[in-house]
């Protein structure tokens, strides 16, 4: 098959979830046989042309503003699939699903993963605010296909549009790590710092875990990994509330990211917006315990397989439940140790692949199949642990 990504700032993963999600399934479908395309926005990834562990790279230009970054790039590349004659076309982000249409003009059916309530998020506000809201309504007037990452999702576009998605969860990767230059960089030793992995904006409630964390009592440190363009002045101000023991290292990929999420003590996710947190999925493939905050799709993933905080004073609660598990590092060790079988059970990247390329193969005959649970269990007799 002639499948095409599109909406995201492209591969290698350099940024988000997103991104991590179209590198995983490219290049392993790419691996079976198909002609894989993934479209790449030539001003934030620069040295990677033409190709990409055999997948094909379009680099394409964008308005690279705040507002108009991912619409212009998107708009661009659905222009060129349109001629293409691809036979799938999976976009991500609710925001571009005005643009989802155009590469079905040239016979190709098209898939949106609409993650979660994007409108939600602090970085938007006034009238790009109400421009997300519409777009999760024409979402399913657009797409041959909407994808939902997590059932709480799913259920949200029943409910309130009365639209049907297929639930698919992202995978997490089991890696074999050595090495520790990254934390000799650092000056971190390993098992003696609190992780936390994704993008320094207001939703990711970073601010949240740094006030947690100084009322800890603690030597441990607290490494922060990420950035975020159009966000200076939350990062100024997460780095004015931070003290001593909170490092911030910016951008980590690669091996510099696998050592520092695999010798962390436990990692930490407090934000609570819908849809699934591919970061949480990483961390759990490394072997990590995990701390959530108690959102319903947060605990989805994790299941009974992690710790949470969550209620009325949601500081305080974070601040306890993190002193609990610093002061026992036994719970440390258990959460740590059954973490692996969830990920082997459900997000495994090979199933989620396999059952991607049934789907591809489905709806290029006009059919679609039940949703990843249903296909997990008839090919592998497996199910949610």
């Amino acid at each position: 098959m002639k499948i095409a990504f599109l909406g995201s700032r492209g591969i290698p993963a350099r940024y988000s979830g997103f991104e991590t999600f179209y590198e995983q399934l490219a290049v392993r479908l790419a691996q079976r046989g198909h002609q894989v395309t993934v479209y790449n926005r030539s001003h934030f990834i620069k040295d990677i042309r033409g190709s990409y562990q055999g997948v094909r790279i379009v680099r394409l230009p964008s308005l690279a503003t705040k507002h108009l970054d991912t619409l212009t790039h998107t708009a661009l590349s659905s222009l060129h699939a349109l001629f293409q004659g691809y036979d799938i076309t999976y976009y991500c982000i609710v925001g571009n699903s005005p643009l989802v249409w155009l590469p079905r003009m040239g016979g190709a059916k098209s898939l949106l993963n609409v993650d979660g309530q994007d409108w939600a998020r602090e970085k938007w506000s006034g009238f790009a605010r109400w421009y997300q809201r519409q777009c999760e309504w024409i979402a399913p007037h657009t797409a041959s296909v909407l994808i939902a990452d997590s059932h709480v999702i799913r259920e949200r576009y029943q409910e309130r549009y009365q639209a049907q998605t297929l639930f698919v969860p992202y995978g997490a990767n089991i890696p074999n790590v050595e090495g520790r230059r990254t934390l000799d960089q650092w000056g971190l030793q390993p098992r003696d710092y609190i992780l936390y992995v994704g993008r320094l904006v207001p939703e990711n409630a970073i601010d949240l875990l740094i006030r947690a964390f100084r009322g800890l009592r603690t030597s441990k440190k607290l490494v922060i990994v990420g950035d975020a363009p159009f966000a200076d002045d939350y990062k100024a101000s997460l780095q004015a509330l931070a003290d001593d023991r909170v490092i911030f290292t910016g951008y980590a990929f690669g091996q510099e990211y696998a050592e520092l999420s695999s010798q962390a003590y436990l990692y930490v996710q407090p934000s609570a917006i819908d849809g699934t947190r591919p970061a949480i999925l990483d961390q759990m493939g490394f072997g990590n315990a995990i701390l959530i905050r108690n959102s319903p799709a947060n605990q989805e993933v994790v299941g009974d397989y992690g710790a949470s905080f969550g209620g009325e004073n949601v500081t305080l609660s974070l601040t306890n439940t993190l002193q609990d598990l610093i002061d026992h590092p036994d719970k440390v060790a258990i959460l740590r140790r059954s973490i692996i079988t969830r990920v082997q059970r459900y997000y495994n990247w090979e199933w989620i692949t396999d059952f991607y390329e049934d789907l591809f193969q489905r709806m290029k005959k006009g059919r679609v199949p039940d949703d990843y649970d249903a296909f997990i269990l008839k090919h592998y007799q497996a199910v949610k642990p």
